[in-house]
């Protein structure tokens, strides 16, 4: 039984499996660190798509389901393991965890998580046709359901998705309408494009090779700011300050050092003259009861009466009631403002169910907090309303565009306060830096990340870095951040429908070819 290609001559339908040869694994691996590597430290557009071309070269015209499922999870497997090795830091340094189980902990993660690329290149196998446009077609709608899966599967783990190499890359013009999955799925598309071209038949080889540079190079200019559409109109201009005080995360929760912290961020708190101050996550790394006497009360009197407001970070709750990750919010002539954090990060927040074993290996205090809403209220300063997120959280855009539902209170400034020293001096620092600037150019409102360790920025509403610390040092930032009014089209839909249009547009495109591939073989 034969099939037609995309030239309209006939190829040998795939018989038998084959295992990888030596020379494909290695180029599988190969591609998958490229990806890797085109996430940080700085985005690098052209590298994304070529790591995951690579991996489409393999498979485009070669044979064998069981072959290029292994050759996807070999590739999955590199690609993320080089993006979130760092993993090995928190919990072999700092939570104390043999550094063989840790090492093997993030491998498994790494292989597991590239179980979905796996199933995608499979099914693509059995289904493909032959015809470029249903190929290509289908290869960017199973890696968009790939890169789904993995944000949501499970509680979710999406650091690392492909669409955050293509923040400063032509397809970030793609952000305010289908946000970094779409910008992936679109990314993808180019790979498989890239390949199918490069091995289709009849064309001498410089010919089928030229296209190649030319998309690379067109991958690495970077757009006019706004090219993809301004959504949005400006409202007030906030001056705010943005602590990072460095501490060391094996110092964080050492008793005989919490108090020079202590001491370090009250001090950088009475000093501040702006209208608003951001602390990192848990910059007080103790329930308000357990500070010293009249520390509380002291922040409490100083925004109580001054001009300005503070965003301070720091555990709540009790053993009773169970712990929160929180932000206190403090002005002057207002309630105390209260967000706490609703998307907690496995193992590090929560236990999952039958991982209890596994967290008691290591030596992490406040492992199991509770969660808070979904949709929070707003922190209001002079007019402009302030969304906190903590860490993590911004990874999920779709979460943080549920308070975009109704435009009149849609937030005006987004906020992220992190702590990323549980992962050293490591490239997760800069990773974060990316989502952070992907999710300001999605829902075009500038970001305020105030954190431990770094990357401590003020962001504009397009992406843009406009004030920034140098990493691992203690510091303030001073500077200014205008708030921004308007809905993009992907707050419009995702804080609506979350990814459910993304999902549709995926499995739509992946049973067209599936049922193309019954209708073949009918």
């Amino acid at each position: 039984m034969t099939a037609t290609d995309w030239r309209g001559g006939a190829r040998a339908t795939p018989q038998a499996a084959t295992w990888p040869t030596g020379g494909a694994a290695v180029v599988a691996v190969l591609g998958g660190l490229l990806q890797a590597w085109a996430l940080a430290p700085v985005p690098r557009a052209w590298a994304q798509v070529l790591g995951l071309g690579l991996l489409a070269a393999l498979v485009w015209r070669g044979t064998g389901v069981r072959r290029h499922a292994l050759l996807a999870w070999l590739h999955g497997t590199a690609a993320l393991t080089g993006t979130f090795w760092w993993l090995f830091i928190s919990m072999h340094r700092y939570g104390g965890l043999p550094a063989p189980l840790a090492g093997l902990a993030v491998l498994g993660l790494a292989g597991f998580l590239a179980l979905y690329g796996a199933l995608a290149v499979a099914a693509w196998t059995r289904w493909r046709s032959g015809r470029l446009v249903i190929d290509v077609a289908g290869w960017a709608a199973l890696w968009l359901l790939v890169d789904l899966a993995r944000a949501q599967w499970l509680t979710g783990f999406p650091w690392g998705a492909a669409g955050y190499a293509q923040i400063d890359g032509p397809l970030a013009v793609l952000a305010p309408w289908v946000g970094v999955y779409g910008m992936g799925a679109v990314a993808a598309a180019l790979a498989g494009l890239g390949a199918a071209w490069c091995l289709s038949p009849g064309r001498a080889l410089a010919v089928r090779l030229l296209p190649v540079p030319v998309l690379l190079a067109g991958l690495a200019w970077t757009p006019p700011a706004g090219s993809g559409g301004d959504f949005t109109r400006p409202t007030r201009t906030l001056s705010v300050t943005l602590l990072q005080g460095n501490v060391p995360q094996n110092e964080k929760f050492d008793p005989a050092q919490i108090e020079a912290g202590l001491i370090w961020h009250a001090e950088a708190l009475s000093r501040v003259d702006t209208d608003l101050v951001v602390t990192p996550e848990t910059a007080i790394p103790l329930l308000p009861e357990q500070l010293p006497d009249g520390y509380w009360a002291g922040l409490q009197r100083r925004f109580g009466q001054g001009r300005g407001a503070a965003l301070i970070g720091l555990p709540l709750g009790s053993f009773e009631r169970g712990y929160t990750n929180s932000v206190l919010g403090l002005q002057a002539a207002a309630p105390a403002y209260r967000y706490d954090k609703h998307h907690l990060v496995p193992f590090g927040e929560f236990i999952p169910w039958g991982f209890r074993w596994f967290v008691d290996l290591m030596a992490i205090p406040l492992g199991d907090f509770s969660r808070g809403p979904l949709a929070a209220p707003t922190f209001d300063v002079r007019g402009e309303r302030i969304a906190p997120n903590i860490c993590y959280e911004d990874l999920f855009g779709e979460e943080i565009a549920a308070g975009f539902t109704d435009a009149a209170r849609a937030p005006t400034v987004l906020a992220n306060v992190s702590n990323i020293g549980w992962f050293g001096r490591s490239v997760a620092v800069d990773q974060h830096l990316q989502i952070s600037r992907l999710r300001a150019l999605e829902l075009q409102r500038p970001m305020l990340r105030s954190t431990n360790t770094g990357a401590t920025v003020i962001i504009d509403h397009l992406g843009r870095v406009t004030h920034q610390l140098a990493p691992h040092t203690r510091g303030v930032l001073v500077g200014e951040v205008q708030g921004r009014s308007g809905v993009t089209p992907y707050a419009w839909w995702a804080g609506r429908w979350r990814l459910w249009p993304l999902w549709g547009l995926g499995g739509a495109g992946a049973l067209c070819m599936a049922l193309a591939a019954r209708r073949r073989r009918a």
